[in-house]
C-alpha cells in the first residue's frame, strides 16, 4: 500500500513518493475541474444541452444524464481480461445502446463512464486542444503539477505501478486514464478545493451533491453523495470527505480531502486490491490520524 498526505497545503513525507500509479476515476475529478474552468471563462454553460444528447454538462458531471455504463457489459470485462484491443468509442456506444436513455435527464442517478466520455469531447471541442493539452493548460500548470500524464497506449504504462495486473491497455478507459505520483494526486485535490483554480461560486456548485441514501455496506460512507466529479459525504469517523475513489484491474486509488476547524487534510492511498471500501477506510484512517496528531 502507498499513501500520501497533505496538511494545510504542505506535503507530509509519503511512502515511496516517486512511484507513479494510475489515477483511475480520480480522473473524473480532474475532468470536472477542467469543465468548470470553461464555465469560469464563459466558454460553456453548465445548463445548456450538448450535441451528444438532451442533457447538460451539469447532468453529465453528476451522473444524472440518464446514460448507462459500459461497465455493465459482460463482454467488456471479458475483453479486458483477455487483453484484447480496445473497442472504438463508437463500437462501445453501439454495444451499449447508449442513445437509449435509462431515465429522463435530471430525474435519476446512475454512475456512467459514458457521460465522462462526452465531457472529454466537450473539453476538446471547446478548447480545440487534445485532452492532454487541455488538462495541462487548464489544470496541471496552474496548480503547479508537472508529473501527471495521460496514458494512451500500453507503452505509456510501462513505468506505472499497476498493482496486481499487467498488460492493461488504457484505451479501455474511454474518458482517459491519468497517471502520476500519489503526492500529485493529493496536491491536485488539495489545491483545487483550496480555491487555487476556481472561484468559490463554482466550488460550491462542485460540492453540491445528489444524495445517494444512507450507509453503504462494506464502505465507510454514512451519507454518500455525488457532486460535479466529486464523491462527497460523511464517513463513520464523523469527517466529511470530498474527492474520488477509482478502481481498475489490479488496484484501487482513493483521493480525499476534509476540513476540521483550522486544519485541512488531503490524503491519497493506492493498494493492489479490488476492495474499494478497504482503501477508502485507509484514507479515513490516515486523515483522522493526521488531524489528531496536529490538533
Amino acid at each position: 500500500m502507498l499513501f500520501s498526505v497533505v496538511l494545510n497545503g504542505c506535503l507530509l513525507s509519503p511512502e515511496q513518493p516517486d512511484t507513479t500509479v494510475p489515477w483511475w476515476s480520480f480522473t473524473k475529478t480532474v475532468l470536472a475541474a477542467a469543465t468548470l474552468s470553461l464555465v469560469r471563462d464563459k466558454l460553456i454553460d453548465l445548463d445548456r444541452t450538448v450535441p451528444e444528447g438532451p442533457f447538460t454538462p451539469r447532468q453529465l458531471l453528476r451522473h444524472e444524464a440518464g446514460l448507462a455504463d459500459y461497465g455493465e457489459l459482460a463482454d467488456y470485462h471479458a475483453a479486458v481480461a483477455r487483453h484484447e484491443t480496445p473497442w472504438s468509442a463508437e463500437d462501445m456506444l453501439q454495444r451499449l445502446d447508449a442513445s437509449r436513455l435509462r431515465y429522463a435527464p435530471g430525474d435519476g442517478w446512475r454512475y456512467s463512464n459514458v457521460g465522462y466520455l462526452y465531457i472529454v469531447r466537450l473539453i476538446e471541442r471547446t478548447t480545440c486542444l487534445s485532452l492532454e493539452e487541455a488538462l495541462n493548460q487548464r489544470i496541471f500548470a496552474p496548480l503547479g503539477l508537472s508529473r501527471v500524464r495521460l496514458a494512451k497506449t500500453c507503452a505509456d504504462l510501462a513505468n506505472v505501478n499497476m498493482g496486481s495486473t499487467s498488460g492493461y491497455d488504457p484505451g479501455w478507459v474511454y474518458h482517459g486514464l491519468l497517471t502520476g505520483p500519489l503526492a500529485e494526486a493529493a496536491l491536485c485535490l488539495d489545491r483545487l478545493m483550496a480555491g487555487q483554480l476556481l472561484p468559490d461560486s463554482l466550488l460550491r456548485q462542485m460540492r453540491t451533491v445528489h444524495a445517494l441514501g444512507g450507509p453503504l455496506a462494506g464502505r465507510p460512507w454514512t451519507s454518500p453523495g455525488y457532486g460535479l466529479g466529486l464523491m462527497q459525504g460523511g464517513v463513520s469517523s464523523g469527517l466529511i470527505l470530498s474527492g474520488h475513489t477509482g478502481a481498475g484491474p489490479g488496484s484501487v486509488v482513493a483521493v480525499y480531502r476534509c476540513v476540521q476547524g483550522e486544519y485541512t487534510a488531503s490524503g491519497a492511498v493506492f493498494h493492489d486490491v479490488d476492495n474499494e471500501g478497504a482503501v477508502e477506510a485507509q484514507v479515513v484512517e490516515r486523515l483522522s490520524a493526521t488531524l489528531a496528531t496536529h490538533r
